[in-house]
């Protein structure tokens, strides 16, 4: 009891303060970041996720991005998007009654081909985010709301077990989280057996931090097959505005290979939220 007290209050402390360097005592095997910076995007253009290409250069997506003759076809939200080998890849989904899920993914020469996955099971109809492993064979997604799990697909254009040129795409083994999470907006890899996720639960009811990132270690890399993923609290997101109120939203993540900078996307409350913060990182 003492133990956990003692992590309520660093992670209070953390959260009152604004910092934005993770809590030791937090996750003692997760990676440390600090906050380094901030900048703004339009939330129409951007707010919903991002990711870098290889000149450094940032990918943003918004709801207002969505191209007209997809939006005509009921794909109403697209997530925060992935960057693979010059191929952007775009999770979309369409309204409460949605049956299937959608990934776009753009060529470098500006050819798009869609893959859609009929919902299974106990499947959600979100479709927050895309993350494509480091061997670029396998694509990542999440549901919201509370879950045990992220999906796994094969990726697209790049693993032969997904079709060639679009259509229907199946799902292959699962990652298994050993603690439920709740809300995962995005998550981007940092090597082979580790994930960075940013989620949007304030609730305190499965951590004791509002709106946390997280890190997600992996039993082995992804290979097509049931996998454990081991989570730990890296840091509370900041929750920081000129306008007044607690409406703020996590949106997507991005790791920058090249560079070693983490970017988290947060929408502040109010009249603030036409511009989205986008907070960077740097591992310590």
């Amino acid at each position: 009891m003492k133990k956990f007290l003692v992590l309520l209050g660093a992670l209070a402390l953390a959260t009152v303060s604004g910092t934005a360097t993770a809590v030791a005592s937090c996750s003692p095997s997760a990676d440390r970041w600090t906050e380094t910076g901030v900048s703004y995007v339009n939330s129409q253009a951007g707010g919903q996720g991002l990711a870098s290409w290889s000149n450094r250069s940032l990918l943003f997506r918004g709801n207002g991005s969505i191209p007209q003759d997809l939006r005509d076809q009921g794909w109403t939200h697209v997530g925060d998007p992935e960057i693979a080998r010059q191929h952007i890849f775009d999770a979309y989904q369409g309204n409460g009654g949605a049956t299937a899920k959608m990934f776009a993914v753009t060529t470098p020469g500006g050819k798009r081909l869609v893959y859609t996955h009929q919902l299974q099971g106990d499947e959600r109809m979100n479709n927050s985010f895309a993350a494509v492993s480091p061997d670029a064979q396998w694509l990542v997604s999440g549901e919201w709301d509370q879950q045990d799990r992220l999906l796994v697909f094969p990726a697209p254009v790049f693993n032969t077990r997904a079709p060639a040129g679009g259509g229907e795409l199946p799902e292959a083994g699962r990652i298994s989280l050993d603690h439920p999470v709740r809300d995962i907006q995005g998550c981007d890899f940092v090597s082979a057996k580790r994930l960075v996720c940013a989620s949007d639960d304030s609730t305190l009811s499965l951590w004791p931090v509002e709106r946390p990132l997280f890190q997600v270690d992996l039993d082995r890399a992804l290979n097509g097959k049931p996998v454990t993923g081991h989570v730990s609290v890296i840091l509370p997101l900041p929750q920081r505005s000129a306008c007044a109120g607690t409406g703020f939203e996590t949106e997507g993540v991005d790791y920058d290979t090249r560079t070693g900078t983490l970017r988290v996307e947060m929408i502040p409350p109010g009249e603030c939220a036409a511009s989205t913060a986008v907070y960077t990182y740097r591992a310590r």
